[in-house]
């Protein structure tokens, strides 16, 4: 198995960051009332202790093993998360005006109570993340293998 690289911990150390911050800020917005806002929650909370892992340990092999198809659940997170704060906002724009529709509904729903876009930050961590993890572009080596 090979060591994480200068980059990679780089890579790691800011995805560590974003992750840890991402967290903090879905904590204190109280984003755990419905189950399905637990799912960010869960994967900044595992994708954080396994980026420390990582960092500290990098030939640690469950950490290794579980860290791409860790990434694609953070990547997927993105765009369901971005469906789920539009369906919500849309609904409460129904709510409050019915009879709104087109480009008005449009613009008060993704300008809403919910951050529409937010989300989006899960797919560009788990995009940062997988890089972490790979050789850099011209490194003689090839890909980094989750048996290594």
């Amino acid at each position: 198995m090979r060591a994480v690289d200068a980059r990679g911990r780089a890579l790691l150390a800011l995805f560590l960051v974003g992750s840890v911050g991402a967290l903090a800020e879905l904590l204190l917005l109280e984003h755990v009332e419905e189950a399905f806002q637990w799912a960010p929650v869960t994967l900044l909370t595992v994708g954080s202790v396994a980026a420390g892992s990582l960092l500290l340990a990098p030939r640690l092999p469950p950490a290794r093993r579980l860290w791409t198809p860790l990434m694609a659940l953070y990547v997927a997170a993105g765009p369901v998360g971005v469906y789920l704060h539009v369906r919500s906002n849309l609904a409460f724009e129904l709510e409050l005006d019915a009879p709104l529709t087109g480009f008005p509904l449009w613009r008060e729903t993704l300008m809403g109570a919910t951050p529409t876009l937010a989300p989006g930050t899960m797919t560009l961590l788990g995009l940062l993340g997988w890089l972490a993890l790979r050789p850099a572009a011209g490194e003689a080596s090839g890909t980094v293998s989750d048996a290594e």
